[in-house]
């Protein structure tokens, strides 16, 4: 990836002082531009002014946890192209479930060694330089145009006369879907396109999605094919 770090902003949030110092210090060594927030409110604030492009939160914090924390953000149109990757002590009891539920993208386990959280951070954000729009050729937009209308730059789904916000995780793999369909995706593609292979996932993280999408956009769209993947169906063409 570009060895010019300083263009890429990361949040920090923690509510742990010496974790802020520890961490900041060793990513600014690095050349990243970092900033700093010790709770929810102030990091929700501080995401919306600087738009960054990774945030590393914290999930056990006094009044708003990291999770909580996550939905907020997660609901901000501005901050749908940021990656979340969560902190969390050994120890914590934490679903990784509920992290993704939230719209998280990775966790990373505390304490971390400098070099490996760095090697972490950059896996993380090589994401973002490979994450080329999938091409929609004209005849599947047609297909589209009954039910679902697809806006890349927005991270918008029209579902007739309503617009629905997706995370950037979300919004990836509709896109996928939705790239070719009637194609099944095995699990295998959908880790490598949306997740990428340097970042590790749970393995029901693909479920978890799938599930808010459908919750989102209707059951209809998205089929299941039981022990290898998922694929996008136009419910008109389903009809006999």
């Amino acid at each position: 990836m570009n060895q010019d770090l300083s263009r890429y902003r990361i949040l920090l949030v923690d509510d742990d002082p010496d974790i802020i110092e520890f961490i900041r210090y060793n990513l600014t060594r690095e050349g990243f531009n970092v900033y700093t927030a010790g709770n929810g409110n102030d990091a929700i604030t501080l995401a919306e002014d600087i738009k960054p492009h990774l945030i590393l939160l914290d999930i056990m914090m006094p009044g708003m946890d990291g999770v909580e924390t996550c939905e907020e953000i997660r609901n901000i149109p501005q901050l749908n192209n940021t990656v979340i990757a969560f902190l969390t002590a050994r120890g914590e009891d934490f679903s990784q479930i509920a992290g993704f539920e939230a719209g998280g993208d990775d966790y990373i386990t505390k304490p971390i060694k400098p070099k490996v959280l760095i090697s972490r951070i950059k896996a993380l954000l090589k994401r973002i330089e490979a994450n080329e729009p999938v091409i929609i050729t004209s005849e599947e937009r047609k297909i589209l145009n009954d039910g679902l209308v697809i806006n890349r730059e927005k991270f918008i789904i029209s579902k007739g006369n309503e617009n629905i916000h997706l995370p950037k995780k979300e919004f990836e793999l509709l896109s996928l879907l939705i790239s070719r369909p009637e194609k099944v995706f095995t699990r295998e593609e959908i880790f490598r396109v949306v997740w990428g292979n340097d970042v590790i996932v749970g393995d029901r993280t693909i479920d978890v999605h799938i599930r808010k999408l459908r919750e989102k956009i209707g059951e209809e769209y998205i089929q299941t094919i039981k022990g290898v993947g998922y694929k996008f169906v136009n419910p008109e063409r389903e009809k006999p």
